[in-house]
């Protein structure tokens, strides 16, 4: 148990400035322990910390600061209570201003020139940016949910296809941008603060879909492109229902000698948050970090694990568990061992070629994807993948015979296959799925591919007429036992609607499968249980300072398959965190409406709908982001709506509109 201070010898400053070179300031809040300068931990996030966030620092901040650490939270340029204003994110004023703010702290008299990073998310990618060619000051870092490609593996584009979270992205972040400073922390010039911002807004989504190659544009702020120039130890942490999980094993085999990794069941969310649970106690596993890397009696060697896993397996399918079957293990490397090679024949999978294999075709439907749930991105409760089996059913399956031993999959599974394509773009949706002899299908791991991309995601394939082309299609990294008694099943179709936007046609694709093989890597060699269980999640604050309030649960609009037009969706009725000891209250909105008419891609319709209501103590904003993406002959079309209104007098009206 981690040996805690009396919370009274906290000294929390509700708002300070920091100035940056070009005059910007930035606002911070700081949690200071009493006495001689102690090490400091930066949070250095664009989500308000004076209201969005607040309640999720109340859980981390104070707890650090007990434990001996100066703490701060700080707002991005742009955001909440900060100056200046942000275009996009991870420009270059985002990532100096971050260096500017690791030496303003080293330089405090709080501090004795030591400091960590951390975040979750935009906060972990922050942190992990900062470790490249690291000011000297900044001695480790700890990055949650982060990611370390920010075109494979983020938000907007998986495998050169675009995602439709992208949007939701698309519509959320100009709301939160768009939100003012609050006149308690920063004062009477909050109001021109708001009006300087709002005069500046952008819309970064047209940023985001006009890049649909990785290109520069991606690789900037892309730590997989660094690792090299990584200077300072970095501790890792994901979950396999948050596909920046990948991120995890990625670091842990790039740089075995500076990143350590931790990947558990949970999606995105801080892992004392984790669901599906088991959760962890975030703030003790950061805290063991801390206290290695940043107290200077500390010894030099390192005994943590090089990465700790859970290692799933099958859970019946449904919208929402709270907890995971399956075990920790722990590994001194991220690369399984020997792999287990499957050959693709007639709808099997066998250790063997099939004698005769003849072409196939992989369908386009666009129904396949209903059952696919949500990303994980936005920590929404529920959304997990649901049973498989009616998009097995609109796929091009292969299965094992039932597994005679349990089958251990550990890292990247990698498909290797040749295509006849009549015509680019095409796309091709992948899954693994564990079958149960009740014909449960469980997803494992899924990947999609621009089929019209090379392997770089950087350049264009070219068809030859009469001749296949051949990939090599590498699944996400996880960590999974395959049962005896079950099947092993890959699905293969053309499209994944409604996580990926569609072609604008459907192209004939044909699986030949006579080479065609599915590599799953064993566990590493020295793979073994973990001795020592993570601590539980804590409830943390122990006085709580904040109360939520929610108009209803989270509800879902399921498929009708009677219904020629497939409409699916999700709304998040109002929700609102209460903060009395500063009179204010946040509260959010959300509607995502997903439609599209049956084998007619053109047709796709996406509508994402945001709503901001701050409630203060001397009046009242709301800020409405929607985004509007509908397919076309030739591509799709995208409107953006923006308002900010206060005490119902409207400040902003803006709106922007491109064709992809």
């Amino acid at each position: 148990m981690t040996k805690t201070a009396s919370p009274a010898a906290i000294q929390e400053i509700e708002h300070c400035w920091i100035p940056m070179p070009d005059g910007t300031r930035l606002a911070a809040r700081l949690w200071l322990p009493e006495g001689e300068p102690k090490p400091a931990i930066l949070e250095y996030i664009p989500y308000r910390k004076r209201d969005m966030v607040r309640a999720r620092d109340e859980r981390n901040h104070p707890y650090f600061a007990q434990n001996g650490y100066a703490s701060l939270r700080v707002d991005m340029r742009g955001s909440g209570d900060s100056e200046g204003v942000m275009p996009d994110m991870y420009d270059a004023n985002e990532l100096d201003d971050a260096r500017c703010v690791i030496e303003w702290i080293a330089s405090q008299p709080w501090c004795n020139g030591r400091v960590g990073m951390f975040g979750t998310s935009w906060g972990g990618t922050a942190s992990l940016q900062a470790a490249v060619n690291a000011p000297g000051p900044l001695k480790a870092v700890l990055a949650n949910c982060a990611t370390i490609d920010r075109f494979e593996d983020d938000i907007h584009w998986m495998g050169g296809c675009l995602l439709t979270d992208s949007l939701e992205w698309g519509a959320t972040l100009p709301a939160i941008l768009a939100s003012p400073p609050d006149s308690a922390t920063v004062g009477d010039e909050w109001m021109a603060m708001w009006q300087a911002r709002l005069k500046d807004i952008s819309f970064p989504f047209e940023n985001w879909a006009k890049h649909n190659r990785r290109g520069d544009y991606w690789r900037h702020g892309s730590v997989r492109f660094q690792a090299d120039r990584l200077t300072c130890p970095v501790l890792t942490i994901g979950g396999w229902a948050d596909r920046y999980s990948n991120s995890v094993m990625r670091l842990v085999q790039s740089r075995p000698d500076l990143c350590k990794g931790i990947v558990g069941p949970w999606g995105h969310h801080y892992p004392d948050h984790g669901e599906p649970g088991p959760g962890i106690s975030f703030q003790d596993v950061a805290l063991k970090w801390w206290d290695h890397w940043l107290k200077s009696d500390a010894p030099a060697e390192s005994t943590w694990p090089s990465l700790q896993v859970w290692r799933r397996e099958f859970d019946v399918p449904q919208d929402r568990l709270t907890m995971r079957n399956g075990t920790w293990v722990m590994s001194s490397t991220a690369t399984g061992s020997k792999d287990t090679q499957l050959c693709l024949g007639e709808s099997m999978l066998s250790p063997s070629p099939t004698v005769e294999a003849k072409s196939m075709a992989i369908p386009f439907d666009l129904r396949h994807g209903e059952c696919a749930g949500d990303t994980g991105y936005f920590g929404r409760t529920g959304g997990l993948p649901l049973d498989q089996t009616p998009d097995d059913e609109r796929a091009l399956c292969f299965d094992t015979e039932q597994l005679d031993q349990d089958l251990d999959l550990f890292g990247h599974a990698t498909l290797t296959l040749d295509l006849e394509i009549d015509s680019f773009p095409a796309q091709l949706a992948c899954r693994l799925c564990e079958v149960s002899p009740d014909g449960r299908s469980n997803l494992v791991t899924r990947t999609v591919l621009a089929l019209e991309l090379d392997e770089t995601l950087d350049g264009s394939r070219t068809i030859k007429p009469g001749e296949p082309c051949r990939y090599r299609i590498e699944f996400p990294t996880t960590a999974y036992r395959f049962q005896a008694g079950n099947r092993l099943r890959l699905a293969l179709a053309s499209s994944y609607w409604p996580l990926v936007w569609p072609t604008t046609h459907a192209p004939r694709l044909r699986l030949l499968p006579a080479k065609a093989t599915l590599s799953l890597p064993a566990m590493p060699e020295d793979a073994k249980a973990s001795p020592t269980p993570f601590p539980p999640a804590k409830d943390l604050p122990a006085v709580k300072r904040s109360a939520f309030i929610s108009d209803g649960p989270l509800t879902r609009i399921a498929p009708n398959q009677q219904e020629e037009t497939v409409h699916i969706g999700w709304h998040q009725p109002n929700l609102t965190m209460k903060f009395e000891n500063i009179d204010l209250d946040f509260s959010y909105e959300t509607n995502a409406d997903y439609r599209i008419v049956a084998n007619d891609p053109t047709s796709a319709d996406c509508v994402i709908q945001v709503r901001f209501n701050i409630r203060r103590s001397d009046g009242s904003a709301t800020v409405a982001s929607r985004i509007h993406a509908s397919g076309k002959p030739d591509g799709f079309s995208v409107k953006s709506v923006l308002s900010a209104t206060w005490n119902d007098q409207r400040l902003l009206d803006t709106s922007t509109e491109f064709t992809s």
